[in-house]
């Protein structure tokens, strides 16, 4: 546990967003994404406080598919990257998880599965153009029509697709694997997933049956430049500290490992309980904004694995103890992930084990 370092899940915040993803699907149906420990935000808590909204969970690992039936879910669950071994097929049939199925490799396990253990849903990925799991289309017909035949294989067998670029709201390349989609499914029965969060927002003729949304669940924007604020998403972490000193510095001092940067004036520099060690990250540059008492106070020299430092000129009644925000309300973590050369996804997922985890209704 650290030493004052909180993450705040605000599960009502989970609850707005996964409302306002039904809001934009319009028919379809939403299949909440959970993987990666749902984005940071701990899978466990994220499931128990959609239990009732969502109609689908999506992991990456059959792993998480467990921990989802153990604490007692019982929502379809589709494991996006498939069966890594033939004895995953049991196990899927087991825990009633659905399994995607990409390379002819597994098509084999498929058809060995015992229908003793029950039928298995299968979901077969279409590579549209994001070329790293999927069929090509030329594929899809004949590889529906083998799964079908197997008996131990639900008759309801799922088409879906990923795309590489639909945060891209003008662009061609989107378009253009809808339409490889459409073509390469036509006439084939079972439903359709093709969206992930950008396609919820920009590309409403990829709505298909379900849609897939993982960042916007968590408040995350998903489009460059803008924060999930403002697509109407509320985020689902506060990441806080507290100052536990301040040092009055004459000009010329520098600050932190290899002095890196030179205070241009007198001035106080506060130092905040977190780090690298934390998960806030060790590339956000000098300048990268962070709340005191809900007033700016850039980030100053680098990041180190406890402590990061305050330029506190623009909160000159600072005092030890105040509360430190490094995103949340009134700082978007794509401020924080822009300024570190990354993407709000990588910051939420990046909080370490002496991180305290706490939730809020908000």
């Amino acid at each position: 546990m650290s030493r004052t370092t909180v993450a705040t899940i605000h599960l009502g915040a989970l609850r707005h967003n996964l409302a306002r993803v039904r809001a934009l699907a319009g028919s379809a149906r939403v299949m909440a994404v959970v993987k990666a420990d749902a984005y940071g935000h701990g899978l466990e808590r994220v499931a128990r406080a959609l239990d009732n909204e969502a109609e689908a969970f999506a992991v990456a690992a059959i792993a998480d598919g467990l921990r989802l039936r153990a604490a007692g879910h019982r929502q379809r669950i589709v494991v996006l990257s498939g069966p890594d071994t033939p004895s995953d097929i049991a196990e899927m049939q087991r825990l009633r998880l659905e399994a995607l199925i990409h390379h002819d490799a597994q098509l084999p396990w498929l058809a060995r599965a015992d229908p003793a253990r029950g039928p298995l849903r299968v979901w077969i990925k279409v590579d549209t153009g994001m070329h790293r799991l999927g069929f090509p289309p030329a594929r899809v017909r004949d590889v529906h029509a083998a799964v079908l035949a197997m008996p131990a294989i639900d008759r309801e067998v799922g088409l879906m697709t990923h795309f590489a670029s639909s945060e891209e709201f003008e662009g061609r390349d989107t378009a253009l694997q809808i339409a490889r989609f459409r073509e390469a499914t036509e006439g084939l029965q079972g439903p359709r997933a093709l969206s992930n969060s950008a396609a919820v927002l920009g590309w409403p003729d990829a709505r298909g049956d379900w849609v897939r949304t993982g960042g916007l669940l968590y408040g995350l924007s998903v489009v460059d430049g803008r924060s999930g604020a403002d697509f109407g998403f509320r985020p689902a972490m506060s990441l806080t500290t507290r100052l536990v000193a301040i040092n009055r510095l004459a000009k010329g001092e520098r600050v932190g490992y290899n002095g890196t940067y030179v205070c241009p004036e007198d001035m106080a520099v506060g130092v905040a309980a977190i780090g690298y060690g934390d998960g806030y990250p060790r590339s956000a540059a000098a300048g990268t904004p962070v709340l005191v008492n809900g007033r700016v106070a850039p980030l100053v020299g680098r990041v180190s694995m406890d402590l990061i430092t305050l330029d506190l000129r623009l909160v000159p009644d600072a005092r030890v103890g105040d509360r430190v925000t490094l995103w949340g309300d009134g700082l978007p973590v794509e401020t924080v992930a822009a300024s570190a050369g990354t993407i709000s996804y990588d910051l939420t997922c990046g909080m370490t084990r002496r991180v305290l985890f706490v939730e809020d209704e908000a």
